[in-house]
């Protein structure tokens, strides 16, 4: 297996353009990309993600993936048709955004149940997986290779735990056996920093059960780090490695070993950090900074083999 890398692109958001990202990458030999969602996507022209792919191509940059930045297409789980079918109208829109960047997947988490209105989780569920059967052909038709789906790290946010995870993965191979010519898989787009615990803060799950529990429907993951209670999230310099428990030689330690039970070949772990403060001039200068250590940890420590 191949232990590939790449960056999602959310931290530039707001605060610099896809080419000095694409520069950037070309700088520390990184080709592979997770596109992010923003608000004006959804209203932008085709030849808007034209001009991006060409970009990102100068640089010899691949936009492999798409993947939501925020909860923007979670509205299956409201009680509610106008969210449902904006929900639907948004998820074609980028499954066609995908297609225009080259990439062979795109994914989203499915969305929240309010929590004054948590009776409606197991419908919500319901009203995910029927909208992903259908989005499924969508993408079939449009030219994707897979839809992902992202397991979170609370209850109301499905699927989080072993067995909700189980159940979405097994419905979808389901549907999708029953059609294999018009549908494309379903699969997870792990993030390794996602794990549960309860309202009194005790670990239910940790993070490298969910992500080993995920391996065989995994096409993707995030690169990601967290605290021992997974309440916030951070990259991987010196500093953040100290005070993080994700263990990068660990995980590469468990893919190489699982290797053959993952759904492709050689799936792509994605840098997903948000970086420093936002719209500061005492801290947006230091995005740069702050990619380039993560990215040499994880090359150290994730991609490079010990000697």
């Amino acid at each position: 297996m191949k232990l590939e890398i790449g960056i999602k692109a959310d931290p530039i958001q707001y605060r610099y353009s896809y080419p000095w990202l694409f520069k950037l990458m070309d700088k520390l030999d990184v080709r592979n990309l997770q596109f992010g969602s923003f608000f004006e996507m959804y209203s932008l022209p085709d030849r808007y993600f034209q001009r991006i792919r060409s970009q990102a191509e100068d640089y010899g940059i691949a936009i492999r993936s798409c993947f939501t930045t925020h909860r923007e297409l979670g509205g299956f789980f409201f009680e509610d048709d106008d969210m449902q079918q904006v929900a639907m109208k948004a998820y074609r829109r980028y499954i066609e955004i995908g297609v225009l960047l080259g990439a062979g997947s795109v994914g989203s988490n499915p969305g929240s149940v309010l929590r004054d209105k948590s009776t409606y989780k197991a419908q919500g569920s319901e009203n995910y997986l029927n909208a992903m059967t259908e989005l499924s052909r969508y993408a079939r038709k449009a030219g994707l290779k897979a839809l992902t789906v992202e397991p979170m790290s609370g209850l109301a946010e499905p699927p989080s735990t072993p067995d909700e995870i189980t159940e979405y993965m097994t419905r979808m191979e389901k549907a999708c056996s029953e059609d294999p010519e018009g549908m494309v898989p379903v699969l997870l787009c792990n993030d390794m920093a996602h794990g549960i615990a309860d309202s009194q803060r005790r670990i239910v799950h940790d993070n490298m059960e969910l992500f080993e529990h995920c391996i065989p429907w995994m096409w993707e993951f995030h690169i990601k780090n967290t605290d021992s209670h997974f309440d916030s999230t951070f990259g991987f310099s010196p500093d953040e490695i100290e005070r993080g428990i994700v263990d990068l030689s660990e995980v590469r330690r468990v893919v190489e070993k699982r290797a053959g039970e993952f759904p492709v070949e050689n799936p792509i772990g994605y840098l997903e950090t948000s970086g420093p403060k936002l719209g500061r001039d005492y801290s947006d200068h230091y995005l740069e900074a702050q990619i380039e250590a993560s990215i040499k940890s994880i090359q150290d420590l994730y991609v490079r083999v010990d000697q």
